[in-house]
């Protein structure tokens, strides 16, 4: 389980938290502790990762329009989603084989990490230790579930019932990943993943269709989320079954390639949505700005996934929740210098086009890290 961390780097993370001052610090710390085989798994994509720096572009092409001489002496960036109060409307988004970035078992670090800070976690089915032994590390997060289809009916019924047994706040069904991709940096090492060579039951992802959102909807009350929307039409559609929770996602450019951005995708699906469901996104998040913008333009939570990678490989738990505090306080900064006191105040005029002034990779929202982005 602990195939990527080298047994010499054990961070403990002091009292203070002085050891993490910014957020390139966790991405500095995490190439220090993780072999290649596991930096490659957190900063690469599918094949030429075209849509993992369109990810990033498309962040960037946003400007902010900020309004001044407003009281902003108190900046509340708590949320309330799912009946519960956050304090960012932040996920931690599903990762798969969380386990070989921390030897303490990831997903459980993660849940507890967020947690303890107030954000939800979303587990993925193929992250170790699994739904039940996630839920008793942290029973009073706010959790949700995320499944790949890997059996029939009956294996996804159970998977439901386990999750509404567990107390997870909603159940997600992953869409976009009929087909594994290419992931080139893991083909040209000849490298496969243990959790990868464990996989069975690929056929029935592969034969996901609708009527799978049907029956969890016709059959269960928990909150339903599809991650991996990417169209207006496939999110009408979703409407039409009764989902919850538009999830746009394009798997941080992991699975099809030369797909859009998805902060380009995002305005479609809010205007497609209308009002009618929530909305989650993710895909290159990782300051506080990128969060803002995506609020502003009609998002409910923003899924941060590969910033939560590098927290976690540099410092465990408790550089999960360091990141989430500084993640808070850039967001609290930028809200006051918008003119607004609440994430309840924005909307998109606060929003402008604008051409991005970094050539875009997974590196690009950190200019002062020093690590070269396609190494291997």
């Amino acid at each position: 389980m602990n195939e990527a961390i080298r047994p010499a780097q054990n961070v403990e993370l002091g009292a203070s938290n002085e050891e993490f001052q910014n957020l390139h610090e966790f991405v500095r710390k995490a190439r220090v502790n993780l072999n290649q085989n596991a930096w490659d798994y957190i900063v690469g994509a599918a094949e030429t990762e075209t849509t993992m720096r369109r990810n990033r572009m498309a962040l960037d092409e946003i400007a902010f329009r900020p309004r001044v001489l407003r009281n902003v002496a108190e900046v509340d960036a708590s949320v309330e989603r799912f009946g519960r109060k956050m304090r960012l409307p932040v996920m931690l988004a599903p990762v798969g084989a969380l386990e070989i970035f921390d030897p303490q078992g990831a997903a459980a670090s993660v849940v507890r990490g967020a947690g303890r800070f107030g954000a939800a976690h979303m587990l993925s089915s193929v992250s170790e230790p699994g739904l039940e032994k996630v839920a008793e590390a942290a029973p009073d997060a706010l959790r949700l579930f995320q499944l790949y289809v890997r059996g029939d009916d009956v294996f996804v019924e159970d998977c439901v019932r386990r999750a509404v047994a567990n107390n997870y706040a909603a159940f997600c069904l992953t869409v976009d990943t009929a087909h594994y991709s290419r992931r080139e940096r893991d083909i040209a090492k000849r490298y496969v993943r243990a959790s990868r060579n464990r996989a069975t039951g690929g056929d029935f992802q592969k034969g996901l269709e609708w009527r799978t959102v049907k029956l969890i909807k016709d059959k269960y009350k928990i909150p339903l989320i599809i991650k991996g929307i990417a169209t207006s039409e496939d999110a009408a559609i979703a409407l039409e079954h009764g989902v919850e929770w538009i999830y746009v996602s394009n798997h941080g450019g992991r699975q099809l390639d030369h797909g859009r951005g998805a902060m380009h995708v995002l305005p479609e699906i809010v205007d497609a949505v209308k009002g009618r469901a929530k909305i989650m996104v993710d895909g290159g998040f990782c300051r506080g700005s990128d969060i803002i913008k995506a609020i502003a333009a009609g998002a409910d939570i923003v899924g941060i996934g590969r910033m939560q990678c590098w927290a976690l490989a540099a410092a465990g738990e408790n550089g999960v929740h360091r990141m989430l505090e500084l993640l808070e306080d850039e967001v609290i900064r930028s809200l006051g210098l918008l003119g607004v006191t609440s994430f309840a105040e924005l909307n998109k005029s606060y929003l402008h086009p604008a051409t991005a002034t970094n050539a875009p990779s997974v590196f690009s929202a950190f200019p002062l890290l020093d690590i070269e982005p396609y190494r291997y």
